[in-house]
């Protein structure tokens, strides 16, 4: 059993507001530039919501998460994805089998941060995006005890056998993406 797991609502996961800070639409553009993205492994996919975003950017969709009741809601989002019951440290997928592997703000909910990031590449071809929160204070988000240090990260992504990786700072959030 995975130690974290969101217990709040689909409605919730879904304000406005929350839509808004992530700023979905921008995160997705940026993990899908400069690339041929036509498979998208959402990991952690809540109830969909970048699932979603990524799937009206043309993508063949599937998503993981350790809570059935969010893949119900995922699948009535995006009814032609691949919704399974999984963990982001041990993806129900073979080698290689997507263009991109999306973790929207749940690497730092990972129990095992390095595994997640070597499943997270060993299921991709080209690319992993990140969705994390930044490294500071917030009115909002997690704790900065439950926040991922960004020095921390970049020796996570060297061990894991990226050969590269950039962040992009947006409002609320930061992007990183890594390539193998």
């Amino acid at each position: 059993m995975h130690e974290r797991r969101y217990d709040g609502t689909i409605e919730r996961l879904r304000s406005p507001e929350r839509v808004d800070r992530l700023e979905v639409e921008r995160v997705v553009s940026l993990c899908v530039e400069n690339g041929s993205v036509a498979t998208v492994l959402d990991v952690g996919t809540g109830s969909g919501l970048f699932a979603e975003a990524f799937a009206r950017h043309g993508a063949q969709i599937a998503g993981v998460d350790v809570n059935p009741e969010m893949l119900d809601a995922a699948r009535g989002f995006v009814p032609e994805g691949d919704f399974r019951e999984g963990v982001a440290e041990g993806l129900p997928f073979p080698d290689g089998r997507f263009d991109l592997v999306f973790l929207g703000l749940v690497l730092h909910e990972s129990d095992d941060t390095l595994k997640a990031l070597k499943e997270a590449r060993r299921t991709t071809r080209q690319r992993v995006g990140i969705l994390e929160w930044p490294y500071r204070d917030q009115p909002f988000g997690p704790p900065l005890s439950d926040r991922l240090n960004p020095k921390d990260l970049e020796g996570f992504f060297r061990t894991a056998g990226f050969k590269a990786w950039n962040a992009t700072d947006l409002s609320n959030t930061v992007v990183y993406l890594l390539e193998i």
